[in-house]
């Protein structure tokens, strides 16, 4: 059946629409105080569906995963960060000195790198993403 041919009992829906409203206050997040409240409305379907997508609610879910994830991209979004700071910060936060990483990199090169006076290549990329478990694009410039 075509989009076109499908036909609407816009009357219910708009008794349904009010009472589901009422609730969930479900429209585009506009600050941070129904962020907060649309956060809370994600978690409470998270902890009754999960990813159980054959629950009720799943598809109610998607629908606040998005409109909370677009205002996320628009407001809380991460600044790029420098692969080399990425790198040290993965480093540091797991305790990690530069002889650690010695079956991967040489010393030498790690040491040029962290400085800013080497880039890292697409394949010390993928080997650095794999021994920390991150997607390796961490390490690309962008």
């Amino acid at each position: 059946m075509h989009a076109a041919h499908t036909r609407f009992d816009i009357q219910a829906i708009q008794a349904s629409w009010q009472v589901l409203d009422a609730m969930a206050h479900l429209h585009p997040i506009r600050d941070e105080v129904e962020y907060d409240r649309m956060l809370a409305l994600m978690n409470s379907l998270l902890g009754t569906a999960g990813d159980d997508e054959d629950h009720p609610l799943s598809s109610l879910l998607d629908l606040v995963g998005d409109l909370v994830s677009r205002y996320e991209q628009e407001h809380h979004a991460i600044a790029p960060v420098e692969p080399k700071d990425a790198l040290r910060f993965l480093m540091d936060a797991r305790g990690l000195k530069q002889n650690d990483l010695s079956a991967i990199i040489p010393q030498s090169n790690l040491s040029a790198i962290l400085a800013g006076k080497r880039k890292i290549s697409a394949t010390l990329a993928g080997k650095l993403g794999k021994f920390f478990g991150i997607s390796p694009a961490v390490f690309v410039p962008t």
